[in-house]
């Protein structure tokens, strides 16, 4: 079954009238708003010891504390419903923006964000982090379109700091209109990494300015949200305070197609990245054939430390926009990495230095010339996988990229579980639908395992961009671009069920208490039993499509719209708090008292 989609379908897919909400300026004066960060602080705690923060684990990173990125929690007590009946709708408060939250009374609280939201969220250390785009700006001086991170208090959904990022004078061809933050960040103790509009790998503080001081080593923060060539904005507790950042175009040289993003990974003092290097404007053309895809930078520093050699800049199919997941295989610490040639890779995570050794693509096509720089350390590759099945690279013109019956590359995670990754083929959602894989490789062997490393493979799935989920009993569930959920056996690739959600499907599955979440295109969040037989627990319309994948952190399931951030917990626990609009945080007379 394939669905048309036009390339406007994502802002126009609201049949509903938006109205933008007015608020009063912000006001910056940091002893006042200091007062009202640990005000907050103070609510947390008086709420932990009252019992009323549910005991579990933060999701710190994209796939949680896994760093294999299985799309699984092992969080308790998470709801099956989100509304009075099955197939409701979030309803509206007439004439604004603001969710009325009789509607969803599973929800614990609701906060408004922008108008599209791609960058899947986070919880660490009681806060809440977003990314999405500026259409609701909660900073009268930021307007127009930017990309913004959001950082809410995990406890009252309450707005805490923002960075905003302006989008790059180059426009949609490195920066597409509107898209805002696709990264979903990495916490880790008092720093938040992540991946920029404008291709930057970038540290900040978990506290942003409420602590009235500026960390460094970077100092120019009021430049940088303003944008090259305008006037310094003043700078206040409730903007983000930048680190270090590690400007990928300017340093490698790489050209991102239409957008960049990566869930960044840390294995001890080591950031691994995707680059997004791809194609111009032209879908021919790639104007950085040598630049890395893969890099390595010092978590403190934001310094260089490798490269990979796999050459896969050539044979680049469109864009690259895949994020790494890690394990240890045969007692070595492996880096996956799903490649725009639609390959996956295993490259060992330790860099070694150059040799002068060719730089050869593992896909066939022209020669190139190129070699290791000898004073330079590289990821070098351990194994290689094509993940299109046999026949979808023929020359055949039905099957030239981006044909519907073509190869494509990986925009999935690949997943490391039990010495195997699995993982999907899938393109940008623009190219429409098409046929898709799911190959189950073992991770122990080396070299070309395309024939040898094949454990499983399913061909009859439609293009994914989904990262799957799998229990700890071996059930793993996968969603595709078409709208299809599937469930199979791990191990074998035994087909259990599928479900048509009759949209298409952006996002992953979570799997969590025994439960299946998933979300799609129209708007409709939905449950199913995580069992061998198909089972519908529960629907209901977010009033806005998601894009996003649900995720567990300390007893609350996290989801987005492309306009608001649900939390939702069992109704019987908390009171119900919103943040929806965003002049709701800024009574800061109120906050002093």
């Amino acid at each position: 079954m394939i669905r048309k989609t036009s390339a406007s379908h994502r802002s126009q897919i609201l049949c509903r009238p938006r109205l933008r909400i007015t608020r009063s300026a912000l006001a910056v004066d940091f002893k006042r708003q200091t007062k009202f960060m640990k005000k907050l602080s103070t609510v947390s705690a008086a709420l932990a010891l009252c019992g009323l923060v549910a005991q579990g684990a933060d999701w710190p990173r994209w796939g949680g504390n896994d760093p294999g990125r299985n799309m699984y929690s092992p969080g308790k007590g998470l709801p099956d419903h989100f509304a009075a009946t099955n197939n409701a709708r979030a309803q509206f408060k007439p004439g604004t923006e603001e969710i009325l939250a009789s509607s969803l009374p599973n929800a614990k609280w609701i906060a408004k964000v922008g108008s599209q939201s791609y960058g899947n969220v986070v919880v660490s250390g009681g806060k809440v982090f977003i990314g999405t785009n500026n259409e609701n700006p909660r900073d009268p001086q930021h307007q127009g379109d930017r990309s913004i991170l959001m950082c809410f208090d995990e406890q009252t959904g309450a707005f805490l700091w923002q960075l905003v990022v302006p989008k790059l004078a180059s426009g949609k061809v490195n920066d597409w209109e509107g898209l805002g933050l696709l990264s979903s960040p990495c916490v880790e103790g008092n720093r938040v990494y992540l991946v920029t509009s404008r291709c930057e790998v970038i540290c900040l503080s978990t506290e942003g300015m409420a602590s009235g001081k500026n960390e460094g080593p970077f100092l120019d923060e009021a430049q940088y949200v303003a944008g090259p060539g305008n006037p310094p904005a003043k700078i206040g507790p409730r903007d983000a305070d930048i680190i270090w950042r590690y400007d990928m175009m300017d340093e490698l040289g790489v050209f991102p197609h239409n957008a960049s993003n990566c869930s960044l990974l840390i294995v001890g003092d080591d950031i691994y990245a995707c680059t997004s290097n791809g194609q111009d404007w032209t879908h021919v053309n790639i104007p950085s054939p040598f630049a890395p895809s893969y890099i390595v930078l010092n978590k403190k520093t934001g310094k260089l430390v490798a490269e990979d050699n796999a050459g896969i800049g050539p044979r680049i199919f469109h864009g690259q926009w895949s994020s790494p997941s890690t394990g240890v295989v045969n007692g070595k610490q492996l880096i996956f990495f799903g490649g725009g040639d639609g390959y996956c890779y295993a490259f060992n995570a330790t860099p070694e230095r150059g040799a002068g050794a060719p730089i050869v693509p593992v896909v066939p096509g022209p020669a190139v010339n190129r070699f290791e720089d000898k004073d330079t350390d590289y990821l070098k590759k351990v194994w290689w996988f094509d993940c299109n099945p046999t026949g979808r690279r023929a020359s055949d013109p039905a099957h030239k990229y981006p044909a519907p019956d073509g190869p494509s590359e990986v925009n999935a995670t690949p997943v490391f579980w039990h010495n195997r990754v699995y993982v999907s083929v899938g393109q940008d959602p623009e190219h429409g639908e098409g046929v898709g894989n799911l190959s189950c490789i073992d991770a122990t062997q080396t070299g070309d395992v395309t024939k040898t490393g094949k454990i499983w493979s399913y061909d009859k799935m439609h293009r994914s961009l989904s990262t799957v989920a799998i229990t700890p009993d071996g059930l793993l569930f996968v969603g595709d671009f078409s709208g299809f959920v599937h469930c199979f056996d791990a191990e074998t690739g035994k087909l259990y069920w599928e479900h048509d959600l009759n949209s298409h499907m952006w996002g992953s599955t979570l799997v969590a208490d025994g439960k299946v979440y998933c979300g799609d295109e129209d708007g409709d969040f939905y449950v199913f039993a995580a069992s061998k037989e198909k089972k519908f627990l529960s629907k209901v319309n977010l009033g806005a499509p998601v894009y996003s994948t649900p995720i567990v952190a300390n007893g609350v399931l996290y989801v987005h719209s492309n306009t608001h951030l649900f939390a939702f917990y069992n109704h019987d626990q908390r009171p119900f708090v919103s943040d929806q609009n965003p002049a709701m945080n800024l009574d800061l007379n109120a906050s002093s008292k």
